[in-house]
């Protein structure tokens, strides 16, 4: 491992970079500021939340439009052009005036955050590395759990001290500062793998490159919608509506906190347990064990009269978090090949965005009809428990497709 991070630092932290900044425009870190805007600027919950969702749905539509600039431009360029779209997004939020203009911020966040920096990190990561590319991706993705355990206690204290509107400012200068100039120095080189021929480009199934419009066409895609979606769905309702949760269980959200510690700590073990399955056994393995550790989070959640059960909970959401950016980002490559990896990639991000959008916005009108968080969850997790069982099914028929395409391209 040591060997493999000294010889690979520099497109190793380009990756982290690029996961760790994203979470400015993760929702946990907006809903810091989520009481003090609505405050400002006069929003119920409802008023608030429908924003968010459409800024958040208009992202998910920009994102499918335009995720595979990274098959046509360099992770240079792109990345120092969204670094700074992103710098722009914080300055709105710190000193816009208006509605129009606090959507639009949110708009930019979402698009640039939540979507394109993970987006350019898994992509370029997963055509720079071949054979170890599920241990690639696992350290790539340390950067999300990273700056959860890091950033989350110095913003609390930015906003309590300074107020809201200086912690996006200082978000804003950090991006545009610190952020893109080092993005763009550490993408200044790109990586050849190793053992792979002078095009650069791994074909997938049926040793072909799989264009967008063909893998929406061939059975598998339609058949994962359903595991893409979940983990997304259901991590922005536990962060959005945590309060609800706490009200119901009477738990207080002081006492919550460190649960969010184990999240991130168990998506980093699970991360690289998921990665090294996936470059020694094949992703597809994965496929029937993804959603249950969150569905049994899920069901605890849903049955808890403790307050240690939320952290147990909150452990197996980051589980589920950790196996699927590990499993996505390595997986996918091997699955459609690399030369239009971004289209792909742009694709399952759209998918993502668009299930963290729904969230909210449907499980506050259950809320509002009597619903609560807790007594959804427990739906949620037989939701889970009944998408992986048919994905035994998947894993069997791709488990063959891939066993085909091995054997018709073996030198």
């Amino acid at each position: 491992m040591l060997r493999f991070l000294l010889a690979n630092l520099r497109w190793l932290a380009a990756g982290f970079l690029l996961t760790f900044a994203s979470t400015c425009g993760q929702t946990w870190f907006i809903s810091l500021s989520a009481t003090a805007i609505k405050q400002e600027y006069g929003l119920s919950d409802s008023r608030w939340g429908g924003l968010y969702t459409l800024a958040t749905l208009a992202s998910a539509a920009v994102m499918f439009w335009q995720g595979s600039v990274v098959d046509r431009v360099s992770p240079r360029t792109v990345a120092g052009l969204t670094a700074g779209l992103f710098a722009l997004a914080a300055a709105g939020m710190a000193g816009g005036q208006s509605i129009w203009l606090l959507g639009l911020s949110l708009f930019l966040l979402r698009f640039c955050g939540q979507g394109m920096f993970g987006h350019i990190a898994m992509t370029t990561v997963g055509r720079w590395f071949v054979a170890q590319r599920g241990r690639a991706v696992a350290i790539t993705n340390l950067g999300y759990p990273a700056s959860e355990i890091l950033l989350a206690a110095p913003a609390v204290l930015m906003i309590n001290l300074m107020g809201w509107r200086q912690l996006w400012a200082g978000t804003a200068g950090i991006l545009l500062l610190a952020v893109m100039p080092l993005l763009v120095w550490l993408l200044a080189a790109s990586r050849t793998p190793q053992m792979q021929t002078a095009s650069h480009e791994q074909p997938g199934l049926d040793g072909r490159h799989w264009q967008r419009r063909d893998a929406v066409r061939h059975w598998l895609l339609p058949a994962l919608l359903p595991t893409l979606l979940t983990p997304g769905f259901m991590g922005t309702v536990l962060f959005f509506q945590q309060t609800n949760i706490a009200s119901t269980k009477h738990w207080s959200l002081v006492a919550m906190a460190p649960g969010f510690s184990c999240f991130a700590m168990a998506g980093v073990l699970a991360s690289f347990a998921a990665g090294w399955v996936v470059d020694r056994l094949g992703g597809a393995r994965l496929l029937p064990v993804l959603l249950v550790p969150i569905g049994i989070g899920m069901a605890a959640i849903g049955m808890a009269t403790h307050i240690a059960t939320w952290y147990v909970a909150l452990a197996m959401m980051g589980v589920t978090m950790g196996m699927a950016s590990a499993l996505w980002g390595a997986f996918l490559p091997t699955l459609y090949g690399t030369r239009h990896l971004g289209a792909i990639r742009s694709l399952s991000t759209t998918i993502m965005v668009f299930s963290t959008a729904l969230g909210p916005g449907l499980t506050g009108l259950l809320i509002d009809q009597g619903i609560d968080v807790p007594t959804q969850c427990l739906g949620l997790a037989v939701w889970c428990f009944a998408i992986s069982a048919g994905s035994l099914l998947i894993k069997r028929r791709l488990s063959r497709e891939l066993a085909l395409t091995a054997q018709d391209h073996q030198p």
